[in-house]
């Protein structure tokens, strides 16, 4: 049996968010510590989410699959509206910011997909072809590591 309310009210328990969004109780406890959700208390002291909670809480599994850390995650949501459901254009902000972080991660991937065979710019200078990928050591003058894969080359 489920254990949240009708669709006609506004709150949902701890159950029924758990249910809706794949999560354990102690993950949802968890999040509400690190501030990325914030529910009310019934008279009884229970948790009660909002619905939107549901979408708040699946941004933030989304988020940390793609390697964004709590505190990232937690900057974003605190520029949605903590009165009403976040609309369309307030969740389309949080996109535009991510977007960029995304785009410079995959291209970070494609030139490792792309040069993972072959050179990756360490420098080491002990492969034969090195001397046609990094002669005279340049991707040294980038920094130390990785520098064809860590930095676009020009």
């Amino acid at each position: 049996m489920r254990d949240y309310l009708p669709m006609a009210e506004s709150r949902i328990t701890i159950g029924a968010i758990a249910e809706r969004t794949g999560l354990s109780i102690s993950a949802i406890r968890f999040y509400e510590s690190q501030g990325l959700v914030t529910p009310t208390r019934n008279s009884g002291g229970q948790r009660r989410f909002l619905r939107s909670d549901i979408r708040r809480l699946s941004f933030v599994q989304i988020a940390q699959q793609l390697g964004f850390t709590i505190d990232q995650i937690r900057q974003q949501l605190n520029k949605l509206p903590d009165n009403r459901t976040p609309t369309q254009k307030d969740w389309a902000g949080i996109s535009r910011t991510f977007a960029a972080d995304l785009d410079a991660r995959i291209d970070m991937l494609t030139r490792m997909r792309d040069r993972l065979d072959g050179c990756i710019g360490c420098g080491c200078l002990s492969l034969e072809n090195c001397a046609l990928y990094n002669p005279q050591d340049k991707a040294g003058l980038g920094g130390s590591g990785p520098q064809f894969v860590l930095h676009k080359q020009t």
